[in-house]
């Protein structure tokens, strides 16, 4: 009950009782005083008595009500505990359906970005005659997902908070998961030409929009069922699906490089990785089917507070959000693609191939990325330990600090002309600090901004600001920074991030703790 229902409900006994004392014919009696021996006429006596079963009702009501508002923060409590249990899925549950997808998003989007780095250049555009031009224009199609993904978080976001997380999870997952192994499909330029490139864009726009319905919904299915004091710690859970779906992914490649030469991976090995990410989305579609809506969601249908159009609910009252979420995450995008996929092709590929000639072979680098990608899965889940200790802030306030200073040294680390050439200590220093900081400033983020939202625009809130975030921070990161290194020199990349932790500082900076927030509201 509201506090001011509350007043309102004692404002209306109180003037019940004084028409009841008006109504006797004895209007000079005090309301609390009044002596049965002192009656000598029986109107009188009449009256009193009334007016004794009035007040008895009164006092009644007054402390039934009382007792109701100080009970009522409690019983909310105990109606969203109810909520919870009531239907709730299993915590095994609540972990492989929210790390199911996005462990297939970063095992589709690392599979297409390593191809997009080391085959497609020669698969899709083999007509070029530059091969940096080459590996630039196979580059720039890595980004249309990331511009289809504002889209999909709309499309479903708008069904995520009418209608449910649950059955928008699964259409977001058949839509990703037929789009990526379509890819796998294609065939190359020599046989259908610039088709071939255009097929490959507009599965890559459908990824895009599936992928953008993904990583909001998954982050909802693990903090709207999880404790108070272990939200951060449940939103983890979808979070660990980057580097679990990297590590899948880096596995797949380094076993085909090892068994197969270079003419059969360009040739039929580069599907491989496509066509077996269907099995990741046929798993994810079996544990999603089976588990129960949100506790949060729930309980906002059943109160009736679920909105018509949550996008324009969401511009109209959290706009601000948006614009926090959308900084926040970038920087983690700028940081995971500057790791994963240039630094790939910088360590792998000569000058002469837009590469900074480290003399690095693509097994070895992607043997340090796997490697690697462990430091990022351990710091993930200590960051948001933390987080529900000393709250979300704090966290993100010192991983945007500690990346300024990673940005301005690690260029040190990738330049031949410092460390030299196959320098493998350089390297994986390079590697274990980067992703060691992209767990921490990404691990939090999974709580963080679903917390920024109310529960009836949750889904197209968070979903909106982290998609923005992809193109903002991620759609032409690789080839930005293949163009930055090859004409500017590796100091230009690290000048890059900079920019992009300064501005997810700022952005921190301005937002309040969401430690505490009512989830259920």
């Amino acid at each position: 009950m509201r506090p001011w229902s509350h007043d309102c409900r004692l404002y209306e006994l109180l003037s019940r009782h004084r028409r009841a004392d008006s109504y006797t014919q004895n209007p000079a009696l005090p309301m609390w005083q009044g002596d049965a021996h002192d009656i000598s006429n029986p109107a009188e006596e009449q009256g009193f008595a009334y007016r004794n079963t009035e007040r008895r009702r009164f006092m009644t009501a007054v402390e039934t009500e009382t007792e109701a508002g100080r009970r009522a923060p409690a019983l909310a409590g105990e109606r969203a505990h109810a909520l919870r249990r009531a239907g709730k899925s299993s915590v095994g549950t609540i972990i492989a359906a929210s790390m199911v997808g996005t462990t297939i998003e970063f095992y589709d989007f690392y599979a297409y970005g390593t191809a997009a780095a080391n085959y497609f250049p020669r698969v899709f555009f083999s007509d070029a005659t530059n091969p940096t031009v080459a590996l630039l224009l196979s580059l720039v199609t890595f980004a249309v997902a990331f511009l289809a993904r504002p889209v999909g978080s709309l499309i479903f976001g708008h069904f995520g908070d009418s209608i449910g997380r649950k059955a928008t999870l699964v259409v977001s997952l058949m839509t990703m998961g037929v789009a990526t192994f379509l890819i796998g499909c294609l065939p190359g330029y020599d046989m259908w030409g610039v088709w071939a490139v255009l097929a490959l864009c507009v599965c890559r726009f459908v990824q895009g929009i599936g992928l953008g319905g993904e990583w909001s919904g998954a982050a909802l299915v693990a903090t709207e069922n999880a404790p108070a004091n272990k939200r951060a710690l449940y939103g983890s859970f979808p979070e660990l699906g980057a580097p679990i779906g990297f590590f899948l992914c880096n596995g797949t490649y380094v076993l085909l490089e090892l068994f197969n030469d270079d003419a059969a991976m360009l040739a039929w090995g580069w599907r491989v990785p496509f066509l077996l990410s269907s099995l990741l989305v046929v798993v994810g579609l079996l544990v999603r089917v089976h588990m129960e809506e949100t506790p949060a969601f729930r309980a906002a249908k059943q109160d009736q507070r679920v909105v018509k159009a949550p996008a324009l609910e969401v511009f109209r009252t959290s706009w601000r959000q948006v614009l926090q979420a959308t900084f926040l995450v970038a920087v983690t995008y700028t940081l995971f693609y500057t790791l994963a996929t240039w630094s790939l092709a910088w360590a792998t590929k000569s000058d002469a191939q837009g590469g900074g000639g480290l003399g690095f072979s693509t097994k070895e680098y992607m043997t340090m990325l796997m490697v690697s990608v462990c430091v990022f899965a351990l710091f993930i889940v200590l960051s948001c330990v933390f987080a529900d200790r000393i709250g979300r802030r704090r966290v993100i306030i010192g991983s945007s600090v500690a990346l300024l200073a990673f940005a301005a040294l690690f260029p040190l680390l990738m330049n031949r002309a410092v460390v030299g050439v196959h320098n493998t200590a350089a390297a994986m220093l390079f590697l274990c600090l980067g992703f060691a900081l992209m767990g921490i400033a990404f691990g939090p983020i999974g709580a963080l901004l679903p917390e920024l939202f109310s529960v009836n625009v949750r889904y197209t809130g968070s979903g909106i600001g982290y998609n923005i975030a992809a193109i903002v921070g991620a759609a032409f990161v690789p080839s930005v920074a293949t163009w930055l290194s090859s004409h500017w020199g590796v100091g230009s990349v690290g000048l890059y991030l900079g920019v992009m932790a300064l501005c997810c500082l700022v952005a921190i900076l301005t937002c309040r703790e969401t430690k505490n927030v009512d989830y259920m509201q």
